[in-house]
């Protein structure tokens, strides 16, 4: 995944944020951010929006919750919070 030159590799943007969340995980981590993404099966029986991004820590003063329909809706909304805070997000 890393090469030792170049640590983080070249992000496809046209694949989607999906592809990009272990990148994005790891780069929250390294900044004292705890964070998960989650979905969550009643939700989805229920008809509710089933992805769930939570994070707290670090230079968030307050914890952080977004929720939605698919993976990247969820974790879209969640970066645009994340950059809102002044958290730095590779993608």
């Amino acid at each position: 995944m890393r090469s030792p030159k170049n640590r983080w590799p070249k992000l496809d943007e046209v694949s989607g944020v999906e592809d990009t969340t272990p990148l994005i995980l790891e780069r929250l981590g390294e900044q004292g951010v705890d964070a998960l993404l989650r979905v969550d099966a009643a939700r989805m029986r229920e008809g509710l929006p089933p992805w769930t991004f939570a994070a707290s820590g670090g230079p968030l003063p307050h914890g952080l919750r977004a929720d939605g329909a698919t993976a990247g809706e969820c974790l879209g909304r969640a970066l645009l919070v994340l950059r809102d805070a002044g958290v730095a997000v590779p993608f």
